[in-house]
This record gives C-alpha cells, structure tokens and sequence, in this order.
C-alpha cells in the first residue's frame, strides 16, 4: 500500500481524498497556488507544496512543478482528482517515467478513450451499441456533407478533442452545414489545440445517463449502476441522480452490461464512467468515457454504501476487485453549488463569504472546500460545494433537498442555491419528466419581481 499521495487538484475534491487517505493510513501532501494558499485541503494535508501562481498553467497543469513537490516529498503515488490533469496521457507517462504511481488510467488507456472518436471506434469493435455517425475523423467539409446526408438530419458536430460542450454544433438542415462546421473547428482549435471533428446523428429528447464502473488490474470490471446527469445547461451538469427516475430493471442490466463489457474489452483499471444517451424509447448509445472519478460519484457512495474513492486507491495498489455488481439500495440527490447568480445568467461571482451555514441532519452530506471568511478566487470552476441528500424513496430525497437548500446560508456572494430551490419545486422534475433540453425552457423566478 503507498505511504504517501500527492493531490494534484484543489477544491473539494482534494479534500475528498484527503478524507478518505487519513482513514487509510495514508500521507497526504496538498499542492496549491498562490490564489489557494487559504483552501482547506492545504490546512488538513500532511504536507502543503506552492507550486506556482493562480493561474492554472502556471500551477495545476504545471506538470513539471507537481513532479518535483511529489519528489520532494517522497510520495509514492498521485491521485489527480477530476479535471486539470486527470486525463492527460502525457502526465500519467510522466509519473510513471518518475516510479510514482498515477491513481487513474494508463496512458494508453486515456489515448484510447480520451479521443471521442476512437473510443467510439473501440466501443463499436467491443459490440457497445453507439450513436449513428461519422467513422472517426471527418477529413473535410466536402465528406462532412456525405456523412450527414447517409446519417440523416438532424446531426451533431463535435470536436474530436472536446469536452464541456465546446466545438459542439446541431444542425438540422443541410444549408446550415457548412457555417456549423467553420465555427465548430474555429472554438475547437482555440479551446483544444486541434480542431478535428467527428459527427453523430442529433437524438432528440435525449437523456444523459452514465455508469460508473471500477476494473483491476486482472481485467475483472463491475458496474455500480446508473448516474441521471439531464439537466445540464451548456453541456455542463447542474444535478444528478441515483437511481434515474427513467430507468427499469431491464435497461439498468443492460446498459450495466454494456458499460462492463466496455470496461472489461479495454481492460480498464481504476474506476470510470461509460456515458450513454438514451432516448425517448430507451435505446442507449454510447456516448464517451471518462477514465476518472466523476464530480457526482457522491451519490453512487450514498447508495450502495462504497467508497469509490479508497477503491480506486486499492485498485491502484494492484487489489482485486471481487467483481459482483453494485444495485440501489436508496435514492440520492446532488445539487452543485456554483458561485454564479442565476438571476444574471449564472454570471460567475467570485469574492469573500461574510457568512456561511452548512446544512445538516440524517441523509444530508456537504462535500466543500470554503468557510466563512473564505475568498473565491475567480481564476477556477465556479463550483464551492456539492449538496447530498439520500432516503429511502426520490420523494422523501427531493423533500429533503428543499430542508437542506432552505437551511444553506452563503452571504457576501451569489450561489446557484436559489436555481435548485426552484428546481426542486418545477413539475417535471418532480415527475421526472425532464430531458438534456431541461433548461432551454426553464425560467427563474425572481423574488423581487
């Protein structure tokens, strides 16, 4: 077992490990920027590493500052957390060039699946039902238009290397295509260095489920079921649920099955999600796989009583995994709380918190990083908090959610706590009614109006 991790993130996924390493024994060294230097993972670390200004390339994507703050002090193995370097091939090569265990995927398993359009090539190979669409690459504009026409309007562009709905484009006519595909190369190149597109046939009414599997080194996966991640808003999840209030017993062991051949046909180690879209008559297609923890994977802890967290590590440590499946036993709820105004568009709202009270009592967790007196940088993610609540029944877990949200106090900044009171309150979530196109009609009510 390692006797030291580094945490190469910030944040409350930094101090999510840290929880889970102090209860197995394990070191902990936090890395932090100088905008950070006041984060809670850095107070509860072993060990606390500057490695750079706020700035994120000068400091978490700084591969180079976090080999040498986990050499110095003599960690054994990084855990990266979500985002920043989490599925970055070259620095999980990196570590292990270094001798210094990265607690995720192999190198070759991030270049395998972190390109969208080989994974899908590989799902397809692996006999995973995927989205209708181009195989691979689109070379130009002239077979764009072919692909298309043989897929059949509407379709969906994407860029090969994307991630947070950036260089995504629906078009549902051909004489759309061509100003589609410029823009969509022209986001893509600015925001990842490569403006390869693939396309895919648009599925209207769409919802976004994923399932979350852990392989070992032996090849042996499991599925720990569903994650409902539908309302979103620009391609970015604002709640998630377990278990989906669309699913049935039936498509759970398929879409189980589907996810776990994946994983095993890969033989993927570390734990992962298979992300599929499923429509309106239940039939999933793949969509992409994420070789990390996940923002929600709280949630999937809460039902089936599981620390995904110490399994990755034991999974990294080479501990077998015994293979049996994992199944609902409660519901749960996550609300991400974002410092955003959402009367404003959710315009971002960094600064100090003059107040704060978390919420508590039986089935309610907080997973955050901030305090009262804490200053919320504006150069990261706008997310402070994740709310969970879990009970026997998705009503008893929405009602639960309303007491939580009501009793969650932020002053000095705009949250997104008033966005999920509402939403807690809308019909169609209440029914379960509700698609990725959630929020294209969803309007905030404000008070003072």
């Amino acid at each position: 077992m390692f006797k030291k991790i580094l945490i190469a993130n910030r944040g409350e996924i930094a101090m999510r490990v840290i929880r889970t390493c102090k209860e197995m024994g394990i070191k902990t060294v936090a890395v932090y920027s100088t905008a950070d230097r006041d984060s809670l993972h850095v107070r509860f670390a072993d060990e606390a590493v500057c490695i750079g200004p706020a700035p994120s390339s000068e400091s978490y994507l700084k591969m180079a500052n976090i080999i040498a703050a986990a050499e110095i002090t003599n960690a054994d193995a990084i855990h990266p957390g979500y985002g920043f370097l989490s599925e970055n091939a070259k620095f999980s090569k990196i570590c292990q060039e270094h001798e210094i265990k990265f607690i995720g995927a192999s190198p070759e398993m991030i270049e395998k699946m972190g390109d969208k359009a080989t994974a899908k090539a590989t799902m397809k190979e692996a006999g995973v039902p995927c989205v209708p669409g181009s195989d691979g690459i689109i070379p130009d504009f002239d077979t764009c238009k072919k692909v298309a026409k043989e897929t059949g309007y509407p379709v969906m562009l994407k860029a090969s290397a994307g991630g947070g709905g950036k260089g995504m484009r629906a078009v549902w006519k051909e004489e759309d295509l061509q100003a589609a595909w410029e823009s969509a190369r022209k986001e893509s190149k600015a925001a990842f260095g490569n403006d390869d597109m693939y396309m895919e046939k648009l599925i209207e009414e769409p919802r976004h489920i994923e399932i979350q599997i852990v392989g070992d080194s032996n090849g042996t996966a499991c599925h720990l079921s569903e994650r409902d991640c539908s309302v979103q808003r620009r391609h970015q999840k604002l709640t998630e649920e377990t278990p989906s209030p669309f699913m049935t017993d039936e498509l759970r062991e398929k879409m189980g099955e589907a996810a776990v051949k994946a994983a095993e046909y890969i033989k993927y180690e570390g734990a992962g999600t298979v992300e599929f879209l499923v429509d309106k008559h239940r039939n999933f297609y793949f969509m992409e796989m994420n070789t990390r923890i996940q923002v929600e994977h709280p949630i999937t802890e809460q039902v089936v009583d599981y620390d995904l967290i110490r399994e990755q590590i034991l999974v990294a440590a080479g501990v077998p995994i015994s293979g049996k499946n994992y199944y609902p036993q409660l519901h749960s709820i996550e609300c991400r709380i974002n410092a955003e105004d959402p009367y404003k568009d959710f315009r971002p709202s960094p600064g100090r918190i003059t107040n704060l009270h978390l919420p508590g009592g039986h089935g309610v967790r907080v997973d955050t990083h901030v305090y009262s007196g804490y200053i919320i940088p504006p150069n990261y993610d706008s997310m402070i908090a994740k709310l969970i609540t879990t009970a026997q029944t998705r009503e008893e877990a929405i009602n639960k959610m309303k007491r939580a949200l009501d009793e969650f106090v932020i002053e000095g900044i705009k949250t997104t706590v008033p966005f999920h009171r509402q939403l807690m309150d809308h019909p169609d979530y209440i029914s379960g009614n509700y698609t990725t196109k959630f929020m294209e009609d969803f309007k905030m009510e404000d008070p003072e109006d």
